[in-house]
């Protein structure tokens, strides 16, 4: 009997060690460096960018921010262009992407990334000269068009030419910057990528009035966070980070008024999400006021699309699909509960 219950003791102790590996991961050393590793794009007016002082600002950006402000930590960023992104992720180099990935099923079953939401519903689109006197990308038979190479955007391209019957000839970048700065400088007729970042791209032309964003909507492109596979309780943390700051806005909690609303709210699910009863923060490895601090520091999604992409920044984007699921647009979250 005793030589059994050492047996026992013994499967029970290697099945707890091997327990403690799994749980191990992606969370356990961010805490343990002290920052979080958010990869970017390379200098987005609207997504990621750093200023003249290095200050990182952007949708993304701030995304990031509340990502590592739940989780106790600092954050660095890595400016990542669409050929680099997925090798960084892969190899530890980064801890998530978020970097207006597409979600695709390509990406999420045979590169093994997990997409953990989506942050932006955008879809491709073409901008050209007003000069040209193009209408209708269904016009742009022959046109020279410049595109980042190793993205969806270039496949998309030739998806949208060969089923209209048209030729066209790719003009091909790296990086957004670039393929931004050939199209400015006359390269190319017209330039292709998701309308959001046109609309980011326009703004920095050297005269965004004479550029025109063409109606023709030619792909879905949800964006949002990537981490790799394997690591659940990882996914967790950035899918309900998300997940948090889109439910705030549901309930009308912004970084002005959070402190109120956490003292006086009678709402259960704020409740929840705050920290007040349950134990959320704590089944994901993370303190009781991980939904509180992600708010706090950038407040809840409406205030940081407002700030980085709304009709009063210089991209003017509306919030369209991105608009909340009660409100007419298709943004929405599952319940903490």
């Amino acid at each position: 009997m005793k030589i059994r219950l050492l047996a026992v003791s013994s499967l029970a102790a290697v099945a707890l060690f091997v327990a403690t590996l799994a749980a191990a991961g992606t969370l356990d050393d961010i805490k343990r460096r002290g920052h979080l590793k958010c990869g970017v794009g390379v200098q987005s007016p609207a997504f990621a960018f750093a200023d003249n002082q290095g200050v990182y600002r952007g949708f993304d950006v701030s995304f990031c921010r509340a990502t590592a402000a739940g989780i106790g930590v600092d954050v660095k960023f890595t400016q990542l262009s669409a050929k680099e992104r997925f090798p960084a992720l892969q190899s530890g180099e980064v801890d998530v992407l978020y970097r207006t990935t597409t979600w695709t099923m390509g990406r999420d079953v045979k590169l093994g990334f997990d997409f953990q939401g989506v942050n932006y519903y955008d879809g491709q689109g073409f901008m050209v000269r007003k000069s040209l006197g193009v209408k209708s990308a269904k016009e742009l038979e022959g046109a020279a068009v410049c595109v980042a190479t190793g993205t969806t955007t270039e496949l998309n391209l030739a998806d949208f030419f060969r089923t209209n019957g048209m030729k066209y000839k790719a003009v091909v970048f790296e990086k957004a910057a670039d393929t931004r700065n050939a199209y400015d400088a006359g390269r190319c007729d017209a330039y292709t990528t998701d309308r959001s970042s046109l609309a980011s791209s326009r703004a920095a032309l050297k005269n965004p009035a004479e550029h025109l964003i063409l109606p023709e909507v030619i792909s879905k492109e949800p964006l949002g966070p990537t981490t790799r596979h394997g690591d659940n309780r990882w996914g967790d943390v950035v899918r309900w980070i998300l997940n948090a700051l889109i439910i705030a806005e549901e309930k009308g909690i912004t970084q002005a008024n959070i402190d109120q609303v956490r003292r006086d709210s009678k709402d259960p699910e704020i409740n929840r999400m705050l920290g007040l009863t349950g134990s959320f923060g704590q089944d994901m490895g993370l303190d009781k006021d991980w939904a509180y601090k992600a708010i706090k520091a950038e407040g809840n999604y409406g205030e940081i699309f407002e700030k980085t992409l709304g009709p009063n920044t210089p991209i003017g984007l509306d919030r369209g699909l991105n608009q909340l699921w009660s409100k007419g647009g298709i943004l929405y979250a599952p319940p903490i509960r």
